[in-house]
């Protein structure tokens, strides 16, 4: 059993080319099924991350590959594949 409390303490990162995305700000549920259908990353900081971020990445389900001790391995090969909140 996996507890959010946990899942926001672990680093996602992109298998694709290797980056971190951060850690999960929120995940989604949905509330009929009671399944975890994504989680939330912040998105990447704006000018030297002087004036804020942009809009976080909302990651489904389908993009984790594997979720480990430290880290959340997800597959996205851009973030024109995921849906911005």
């Amino acid at each position: 059993m996996l507890k959010t409390s946990d899942l926001k303490l672990k680093e996602v990162i992109n298998v694709v080319d290797g980056k971190r995305m951060g850690n999960i700000t929120d995940i989604e549920i949905d509330t009929e099924s009671g399944r975890l259908t994504a989680i939330v990353v912040p998105g990447p900081g704006r000018f030297l991350g002087l004036f804020g971020r942009n809009e976080d990445i909302v990651i489904s389900w389908d993009k984790i590959n594997k979720i480990g001790m430290d880290v959340i391995l997800v597959e996205a090969s851009g973030f024109s594949e995921l849906k911005h909140d």
